[in-house]
């Protein structure tokens, strides 16, 4: 597991109630408890750092604080979790002592900690900008979907990868695993202030994956590989399937 340190770590979590498909969905309760702050217990378990809910919410920001949380009002115009997660770091760390930021997704509530770790280990090479995580598909219908977003990359270790391409088509062509990109980050800092500068790319636009602006602008992505693909809650249905694996 990657070496770091915790207290110039923090793992930012943007969340916002636009959701269509699942309305108010950070508030949506399992066991009790707001889905957001689920996503947030997940996130201490991981003991990788300071963890801060980052929203444009009032409802979420109260109800996060209720439960203990730690908790930061953005501008309700980002386009992008990742603009989102800046604007909270500029406003809780102003003289810059952080040093590593993991966007954690506010509708994973089921994560395990250690997948949210292993996102850091990638970071322990210094060529490095931003790191990410990937499973290998097993079912299959992902290799086609394209709602299953597929890293294209060359390993870099046992369970590490550079990755060359982010698409929703199925590839790379051939013989051999592919493999499903999990849409958690850990950024270097410089990396992250570098990135929301940059304009919309046109790979991105086409493709819809934030990511490519990156690997456009020349930045180096690495993936670590997990071995499950953690829950993301978008419908009904998926809520329902969290409180089953809470209830566990």
């Amino acid at each position: 597991m990657a070496k770091f340190d915790a207290s110039t770590t923090i793992i930012l979590i943007p969340a916002r109630m636009a959701s269509t498909r699942l309305p108010d969905k950070p508030l949506a309760d399992i066991h009790g408890v707001p889905m957001i702050v689920q996503v947030w217990r997940r996130a201490i378990e991981a003991k990788a750092g300071r963890v801060v809910v980052a929203t444009d919410s009032p409802e979420v920001m109260k109800a996060v604080q209720n439960h203990g949380g730690e908790v930061v009002l953005t501008r309700s115009d980002h386009v992008s979790g990742s603009d989102r997660i800046f604007e909270a770091l500029e406003t809780i760390d102003p003289n810059k002592k952080i040093e590593v930021i993991i966007n954690l997704q506010g509708d994973l509530p089921t994560i395990e900690p250690e997948t949210i770790r292993a996102s850091l280990v990638p970071l322990q090479d210094p060529a490095v900008d931003l790191s990410t995580l990937v499973a290998k598909i097993n079912i299959i219908e992902e290799r086609t979907n394209p709602n299953v977003v597929k890293m294209i990359g060359t390993p870099t270790g046992e369970r590490t990868f550079r990755a060359l391409y982010f698409t929703r088509a199925t590839a790379p062509y051939g013989e051999g695993p592919l493999y499903h990109h999990i849409g958690l980050y850990a950024w270097r800092r410089d990396a992250l202030e570098k990135f929301v500068s940059l304009k919309p790319s046109m790979l991105e636009l086409r493709e819809k994956l934030e990511q490519l602006r990156a690997l456009e602008a020349g930045m180096r992505i690495d993936a670590a590989l997990v071995d499950t693909v953690p829950l993301g809650v978008d419908t009904a249905a998926d809520l329902e399937r969290a409180r089953d694996v809470l209830a566990k």
